[in-house]
């Protein structure tokens, strides 16, 4: 079965495209003239994710959710199949891995900064403060992005998710 919007292949029975997210309807096809329609995602938007399929194992939404875990399961699932041909899978795991390499730049910015004041008297009091509000700030990020991906959001972290969004759907 072929897809009407995007002419990818798609399991009978399924409800919706894996890879374009288009309602899917036994036997419609496009009218003749018509432009199909291109699904535009926002910051916060629930896409269609169909089920687990037969030998995955894992739902779509499970993967994604799975892939912030570390960055080894979002590198997996960007390397294994079929979770590499799913546009949800892959747009979580480059933002899992997005989310971890801002995270450690970020880090290591604050400790260079620390290092070229450590001669001020009581900076490393100032930096403990620096280093807990960022660390809680990524963590309530990161907790966030897992709970979206787990209900089948494509929720954008703001700068990381447009990355991730043009690598999942190249």
């Amino acid at each position: 079965m072929q897809c009407p919007v995007c002419h990818n292949e798609v399991a009978p029975g399924t409800a919706f495209c894996n890879h374009c997210g288009a309602p899917l309807a036994a036997g419609a096809a496009p009218a003749a003239g018509a432009v199909p329609p291109t699904p535009a995602y926002t910051a916060v938007q629930t896409a269609p994710v169909p089920a687990a399929t037969a030998g995955t194992g894992l739902s779509d939404t499970a993967a994604a959710a799975i892939s912030y875990l570390t960055i080894i399961p979002a590198i997996l699932f960007l390397v294994l199949e079929p979770y590499n041909k799913k546009p949800f899978v892959r747009f979580h795991s480059f933002q899992s891995i997005g989310l971890c390499v801002a995270w450690i730049a970020v880090w290591i910015a604050v400790m260079v900064l620390q290092m070229v004041l450590h001669f001020i008297p009581m900076i490393w009091f100032l930096f403990s403060i620096v280093h807990l509000c960022i660390g809680l700030g990524f963590f309530i990020l990161w907790l966030f992005a897992i709970l979206k991906a787990s209900k089948g959001e494509w929720f954008k972290i703001p700068f990381i998710g447009d990355f991730a969004m043009k690598q999942a759907n190249s």
